[in-house]
């Protein structure tokens, strides 16, 4: 399965397949300087409002040059920022606001978080900060990247999400105390995403610390999850985590649903888990069959299979870009396409849009400057290098810095038919909109390198890390896969060398059949998307341990010379 996945990307990277449009005209280098350059410019406009008029608050306020909590009193616009400023190239800020950070940020705060967003915001940034704190001239701990101040900040921040994982089913709640757990009083209904959009963060805490419990709680929240789907395999929109009773049973790609599938693809990739892959191919076809009609994806009922509501959310606009991984870049063009006709006709993409009235619908004008369709972008401009792609870009950077800036910032849209704004800058904007755009036009970023260059790490200081493959979690913050090959080594190492002495104290015993037990930091697992019998191939991704040479790292994935 894997090997497949490895020729689909190939292909799609390099052999630039046919597609049924006509290409633009390419960008010359200076154009892309100059978009760069402006992309940069809309940063530090809204970085700067930021930390002007709303530091210490999550978010700034644009219309009234303020700010305000919104998921938990983090300083979430600084962490969400903060691996953008060195993907932007600037090293000196990087280093004083993760310093600011680690003296400033506290979890053991009477506060009522998220726990979907605390997890892909907070944990997710300052994974991915600490993975990249080398690179931007921090001095690391001894070990790193298995251990490091950031690191045990984003393990803090996921010790106060897993009492929402104590549950009958062990889906999460989706919100939890900081400092007291669950309130009895919460409601046990979350929505799809808040169940499944855990395994990438947590399984990095768990192999970078080895620590198994993130990595355990998340694979158990997905298998629940896999085990609600209907008969013709789709899982709707809203759950009962006390009952597993679906709540909301429309099914779709979009809001609710969405990074549920993105992680089980992206995690099959970072963690080489053919059990994921195989989840969202049977997934893929249910949704094919029953949802995509002319190349845009509707919402329908979970167990008939009718369609219960003909629109297009912007937040399915992520879905050509997943595709693009998995080599399926027809199909991603198609979409991509249907979805850039209507940003032409707003000049950014509304929440719902009515696909048979072709317009807005209502109460659901607003684009709160959503990444989903530049992140699409982004993915399918690597993976066939057509400009059309880029033109996105062009006209997303035309479209915010026209309509969106204001004197503190750039305001959500809210309403896109005659762009009123509203008061709000949420921290994606920084996180995620800014961070793609930029990577679209900026071809030689270290985070689109191929192998060319690399870094030295781990307790022995020989892991090969940094050298590209790039996870983004949903909120575009970069992981590394080879970090986690690299700790987790160590920690199995650590385990065998345990047993070991404990075995010499002991009396012998008999060997046991460990043939099952696949290594990571979960120890054994039972597998429920394999065939019964069917037993997982080996793991091709293996970095530190293989010489360098016998690597290659296309779109996210990293391969040995035997994939």
């Amino acid at each position: 399965m894997l090997t497949f996945l490895f020729s689909a990307v190939f292909c799609a990277t390099y052999l630039s397949p046919s597609i049924s449009h006509v290409k633009g005209r390419d960008f010359t280098e200076q154009e892309m300087s100059h978009y760069r350059d402006r992309i940069k410019s809309m940063f530090y406009h809204a970085y700067n409002s930021y930390l002007e008029n709303a530091y210490p608050y999550d978010e700034l306020r644009p219309l009234t040059c303020d700010g305000q909590d919104t998921w938990g009193s983090f300083s979430l616009t600084l962490i969400d920022a903060l691996d953008t400023l060195l993907i932007l190239g600037n090293h000196t800020e990087f280093q004083r606001v993760a310093t600011l950070l680690q003296d400033t940020v506290d979890f053991d705060i009477d506060v009522n978080a998220s726990v979907f967003e605390t997890n892909i915001r907070v944990v997710g940034g300052l994974l991915s900060a600490h993975l990249l704190s080398k690179r931007a001239g921090m001095e690391v701990e001894e070990g790193w990247p298995c251990s490091g101040p950031l690191l045990r900040m984003a393990e803090d921040a996921a010790r106060k999400l897993l009492p929402a994982f104590q549950t009958p089913t062990g889906m999460p709640y989706g919100t939890v105390n900081l400092l007291r757990g669950v309130n009895p009083s919460e409601t046990p209904v979350t929505c799809t995403a808040g169940v499944g959009t855990f395994i990438l963060e947590f399984s990095t805490l768990s192999r970078l610390t080895g620590d198994p419990v993130f990595e355990n709680v998340a694979r158990k929240a997905l298998r629940a999850l896999w085990r609600t789907r209907s008969d013709i395999g789709l899982v709707g929109n809203h759950i009962d985590v006390i009952t597993s009773k679906w709540v909301a049973q429309d099914a779709g790609i979009g809001a609710g649903v969405d990074s549920y599938f993105e992680y089980l693809v992206k995690g099959a990739i970072m963690l080489q888990d053919e059990e994921l892959l195989a989840m969202f191919h049977e997934f893929d076809k249910s949704i094919k069959n029953y949802t995509k009609f002319d190349d845009w994806y509707l919402w329908v009922q979970m167990h008939k299979g009718t369609v219960s509501m003909p629109v297009f959310q912007s937040l399915e606009a992520f879905w050509p870009g997943l595709q693009s991984l998995i080599g399926d870049i027809s199909s991603a063009t198609k979409t991509f396409h249907n979805y850039y006709s209507v940003w032409r006709q707003f000049g950014g993409l509304p929440e719902f849009y009515s696909i048979p009235q072709g317009y807005t619908v209502d109460k659901r004008e607003g684009y709160p400057l959503r990444p989903e369709l530049i992140e699409s972008a982004m993915y399918l401009y690597k993976a066939t290098g057509d400009p059309t792609f880029m033109q996105l870009g062009r006209d997303a950077v035309e479209s915010i810095d026209k309509i969106s800036r204001v004197n503190c910032g750039f305001a959500t849209v809210k309403d896109v038919r005659d762009h009123k704004l509203d008061n709000r800058m949420e921290s994606f904007f920084l996180a995620e909109t800014i961070k793609y755009l930029y990577l679209l036009f900026d071809p030689e970023n270290f985070l689109h390198n191929s192998g060319t260059e690399f870094e030295l790490g781990g307790l022995q200081g020989d892991c090969i890390l940094s050298a590209g493959g790039y996870v983004f979690n949903t909120e575009a913050h970069p992981l590394d896969p080879a970090a986690l090959h690299c700790c987790s080594r160590y920690q199995s190492e650590r385990r065998e060398l345990q047993d070991i002495l404990i075995s010499l104290s002991e009396p012998l015993r008999p060997a046991t059949d460990q043939s099952e037990e696949t290594p990571g930091a979960g120890g054994s697992r039972e597998s429920i998307a394999l065939k019964p019998g069917e037993r997982r191939k080996a793991r091709v991704l293996s970095c530190p341990t293989q010489p360098f040479s016998a690597k290659l790292a296309v779109m996210g994935q990293v391969f040995s010379d035997n994939s």
